[in-house]
């Protein structure tokens, strides 16, 4: 496992990836609405990517068709985008990675499409909050169960299914390099958390716990009709202080 620490130079090229890719997300969030099909989705973030003067790090990568990755309601990742409207009631996943300066950031979010039930509001919800438990032990003196062990523990005290065939890892001059950052593990196990590491948290969650297939496509991962699943994904950045985010904005609870 060769685990790269970056130096001040590559941690600003990054922080200017992440906050191009944060723009991209958002502006994808904007037109997600009953009637769009993710196809459409696709266009916006390429256009949006290319406006940016950035490359999109998931065309083409390991043969994906294309920009996003669209998962809808029970697609955990990996949708590839479709002529097909979203509806009112769907959830829908994006996952959506750039390359700027020669460095790369990686970011994901769960999005309801229109008005949507309860318990998909919750996961979603409890998704990301999920991320930010985690984000807690990507600091100096931790290791990569301690993270995982913290995410594993908030999702299953509610019931909820931890993806394990699928996990978060570092970032950097590549959008996957070492080390893996499961979403579930034991404390004091793992590699060290250590300053200049850039990571991709993302915790991949389905309403019950169910094992994931991957459809005909050879891409689509699926935790099966009637289920849910919600991706809440930010590229992270551990300084001697603890954890900087280089996407993605920061937790703000009301008080």
């Amino acid at each position: 496992m060769a685990i790269k620490l970056k130096s001040p130079w590559e941690i600003e090229r990054m922080r200017e990836a992440g906050a191009l890719l944060t723009e991209v997300v958002e502006e994808v969030g904007r037109h997600v609405e009953p009637g769009i099909t993710t196809k459409e989705l696709d266009r916006i973030a390429y256009e949006a990517i290319k406006r940016r003067k950035a490359k999109p790090a998931f065309l083409g990568l390991y043969g994906f068709p294309a920009t996003l990755c669209t998962s809808v309601n029970e697609v955990v990742v990996h949708g590839i985008p479709s002529d097909e409207p979203l509806k009112e009631g769907d959830i829908l996943s994006v996952d959506v990675g750039l390359i700027y300066g020669g460095f790369a950031a990686d970011m994901a979010r769960t999005f309801p499409v229109g008005r949507v039930s309860p318990e998909a509001e919750r996961l979603i919800r409890d998704t990301e909050e999920a991320f930010w438990e985690g984000f807690k032990y990507l600091r100096p003196g931790y290791r990569t169960g301690d993270v995982g062990h913290a995410v594993q523990t908030f999702l299953e005290a509610r019931g909820y299914g931890v993806v394990r065939e699928f996990v978060g890892h570092g970032v950097g001059r590549e959008i996957h390099e070492d080390p893996k950052l499961p979403n579930f593990g034991k404390p004091g196990t793992g590699p060290k958390i250590r300053p200049g590491m850039t990571l991709a948290l993302e915790p991949m969650v389905t309403l019950r716990p169910a094992p994931v297939v991957i459809l005909e496509d050879g891409w689509t991962a699926s935790a099966g009709k009637g289920n849910l699943a919600a991706h809440y994904e930010n590229t992270v950045l551990v300084t001697e202080e603890g954890p900087e985010l280089l996407t993605g904005k920061p937790l703000v609870r009301a008080r």
